[in-house]
């Protein structure tokens, strides 16, 4: 598994995975990359009164934060669905991609 131009082997994703990185793009250009363009964001609220307007997924009590705590924390996406079964997979994406959205708002101003 060398290295191949125009590709580069994920560190710590599935091994063998391979994330395709276009070449035309240099270091510090500030662009959505993986699923973060591709999210379904609809997933995360924002509901005045809430936990205080903090986003939230799916309408829950759980915000974004508070799942990254968990992960930030060494917890696995497995074992938070463990804790909170009326969490779904498909909210690890939108909570990643609300997260470097939110990074990406705050770096650019």
């Amino acid at each position: 598994m060398g290295w191949r131009p125009g590709r580069v082997e994920a560190k710590y994703a599935y091994p063998g995975a391979q994330i395709a990185i276009d070449p035309s793009l240099r270091m510090g250009d500030n662009v959505p990359m993986g699923t973060a363009g591709r999210a379904d964001l609809s997933r995360i609220t924002v509901v005045p009164g809430q936990r205080s307007g903090q986003p939230c997924i799916r309408g829950l009590r759980l915000t974004v934060w508070d799942v990254l705590d968990m992960l930030a924390s060494g917890m696995t996406e497995t074992e938070i669905l463990l804790d909170y079964p009326y969490l779904e997979k498909a909210d690890f994406p939108s909570v990643y991609a609300y997260a470097s959205q939110t990074g990406r708002q705050r770096v650019s101003r």
